[in-house]
C-alpha cells in the first residue's frame, strides 16, 4: 500500500506545473552565442549507467554510438518583427507569425499597441500597411491582419521582411533587442526552408566542419522541416500540465530523408533527434505498436503533440537539446524521456557547473 501511495504521489507531482520549477541565477542566461559555435559545453547523461559527464560540443563525433543517424530540423527563421505606429501616432509592434495567409488573405500576427483595436484600423510599418481583418480572433493572442506593401521595390512580403524586419530573439536575450550579429547567430548553418519565428536552438552548435567530421566518423544525417510557431512563446499555465494544449505546427520530409529515416529504423541504427522540434515531428510519425515510421514525402503534416511524463517516447534512441526554461513544455518533454526528478537533478548540476542556459546557451546529450 505504501508503494502504491508513493507511486500515486509521484504521478501527481509529475503532472503538477510547480514541479518543473528550478532556481536559475540570471547570470547563467546566455546573452550571446559562444565564439565558435562548436565550442559550447556539452553535458552528457547516459541512461544505462545513470552517469553525467562534462565535455565540449566539438567532441560530439566521438561521443555518439557508432554509425548513428542524426535528424536535424532545417527550418529557417525569418525576420518577423516590425516596429511602427498606428494612425494616432502611438507606437506599435507587429510580429508576423506565418508567411502563409488564410483563405481571405489575412496573416496571423501578434500586435502590441495601446488602445482598443477595431476591424479596419490600420498600422504603418515603414512600407507595409497592416489592417485588422476581424475584431477578435478565436485565439485571443492572435490578430488576423491584411498586409499591403506600399512600395514596388519589394516584390514580396518575405523580401520586405528581409530588409525591414527584426530577428525574433527571445525576450530573455538582451530584452529582445536584436542586432546584425543575431542574423547569423540565431540561425542554423544548415537552415533551408523559410518559415519559423524561432530557431531550433539545439542545432545552433553545429558548424560545417563539425557536420563533415560527423560524416567522417561514420555518422549519417537526415533532415526534416518543422516550422516553429507561436507555441514557443506561450507558457504552460495549467496547474495540471495535462490540461495544456500545444499550438499546431506544420512539418514535412522530402523523399530522400523520409527513406533514410525509415531505413535506419529497420536496420536498428541509433537515431538521435537534434532538438525538441525534430523529436516532436518524429514522435508524431512513429507507429506505436511496431516502432516503425509512417512517413510520406508527398504530404505536409501538422502536429500539436505534447510530450511529458506519462507519454512514452518511441521514435528515438537519444536527444541533443539545450537547457530550457522552468515550467516550460520543453523541460516537460525532456522529462518524458528521462523522468522529471532526473531532469531537475541534471539541471541543478548544470547550474552548479555554471553551464549557460536557453537559446544561446550550452547543450545536453542524452544517450
Amino acid at each position: 500500500m505504501k508503494e502504491e501511495n508513493a507511486f500515486s504521489n509521484q504521478l501527481l507531482e509529475d503532472f503538477s506545473l510547480q514541479s518543473y520549477d528550478y532556481h536559475l541565477p540570471e547570470e547563467l542566461i546566455a546573452q550571446r552565442a559562444v565564439e565558435g559555435r562548436q565550442n559550447s559545453r556539452l553535458l552528457i547523461y547516459d541512461r544505462k549507467t545513470d552517469r553525467i559527464g562534462h565535455h565540449y560540443f566539438y567532441e560530439l563525433p566521438q561521443l555518439l554510438p557508432p554509425q548513428s543517424l542524426l535528424v536535424f530540423n532545417r527550418t529557417q527563421v525569418y525576420p518577423c518583427r516590425l516596429f511602427g505606429k498606428r494612425p494616432t501616432g502611438g507606437k506599435a509592434e507587429l510580429f508576423i507569425l506565418s508567411l502563409t495567409p488564410n483563405q481571405v488573405g489575412a496573416f496571423p500576427c501578434l500586435l502590441r499597441s495601446k488602445g482598443v483595436k477595431k476591424k479596419g484600423e490600420a498600422w504603418h510599418f515603414d512600407e507595409l500597411l497592416a489592417t485588422l481583418a476581424i475584431d477578435k480572433s478565436s485565439d485571443e493572442d492572435v490578430f488576423w491582419m491584411h498586409l499591403e506593401l506600399k512600395d514596388q521595390k519589394f516584390d514580396s512580403l518575405e523580401a520586405f521582411l528581409n530588409h525591414r524586419g527584426r530577428i525574433p530573439i527571445p525576450p530573455y536575450i538582451r530584452k529582445g533587442e536584436d542586432d546584425e550579429k543575431d542574423r547569423v547567430d540565431y540561425q542554423t548553418v544548415y537552415a533551408k526552408e523559410v518559415g519559423s519565428v524561432a530557431a531550433p536552438t539545439a542545432g545552433l552548435h553545429f558548424t560545417p566542419s563539425l557536420l563533415e567530421q560527423l560524416k567522417e566518423c561514420g555518422h549519417d544525417q537526415a533532415f526534416l522541416t518543422l516550422h516553429v510557431g507561436m507555441g514557443t512563446f506561450l507558457p504552460v499555465k495549467s496547474d495540471d500540465i495535462r490540461d495544456h494544449h500545444m499550438h499546431s505546427e506544420t512539418y514535412f520530409f522530402d523523399s530522400e530523408n523520409a527513406e533514410k529515416i525509415k531505413s535506419a529504423r529497420a536496420a536498428g541504427t541509433k537515431i538521435f533527434a537534434i532538438g525538441t522540434t525534430s523529436l516532436r515531428a518524429l514522435e508524431s510519425r512513429v507507429v506505436r505498436d511496431s516502432g516503425d515510421f509512417d512517413i510520406s514525402s508527398s504530404q505536409v503534416y501538422s502536429t500539436d503533440i505534447f510530450l511529458h511524463p506519462g507519454k512514452q517516447i518511441k521514435s528515438i534512441d537519444g536527444l541533443i537539446t539545450n537547457f530550457h526554461l522552468p515550467k516550460s513544455s520543453l523541460i516537460m518533454l525532456v522529462s518524458a524521456l528521462i523522468g522529471r526528478k532526473k531532469t531537475l537533478e541534471i539541471y541543478n548540476e548544470a547550474v552548479k557547473q555554471k553551464y549557460r542556459f536557453f537559446s544561446y546557451g550550452d547543450s545536453m546529450l542524452i544517450l
